[in-house]
């Protein structure tokens, strides 16, 4: 059965309930939110530079620590992942342009 996002999600849960001095997890998620919205933005802008120079290995690794950082972002606010996965359920329901189409302007 292939790794999922689910699972890294349980492992991250795992980590983060570990102490800051045996887990990076539990180390980022102690330092506060905005620690850990800071290295989801290093991590992207990382895999966008990849990805723009069209560096596929590096972007492959580049996306995978966005996404581990994304999970602990989720985490640290305690947003949980299924409410993320319920979100882009809904959404296909309708294409990308008509739901951007019937956003307010902001």
């Amino acid at each position: 059965m292939p790794f999922t996002l689910d699972d890294l999600d349980a492992r991250i849960a795992l980590r983060a309930a570990a102490s800051p001095d045996e887990s990076y997890t539990a180390k980022l998620i102690s330092r506060g939110v905005e620690k850990c919205a800071q290295k989801l933005g290093e991590e992207a802008t990382e895999a966008v530079i990849a990805g723009v120079t069209a560096n596929k290995p590096e972007l492959t690794k580049e996306a995978a620590d966005v996404l581990f950082h994304l999970l602990v972002l989720l985490r640290a606010v305690d947003v949980p992942l299924s409410a993320v996965m319920s979100e882009l359920e809904s959404r296909q329901a309708q294409s990308g342009l008509a739901e951007k189409a019937a956003r307010k302007p902001s």
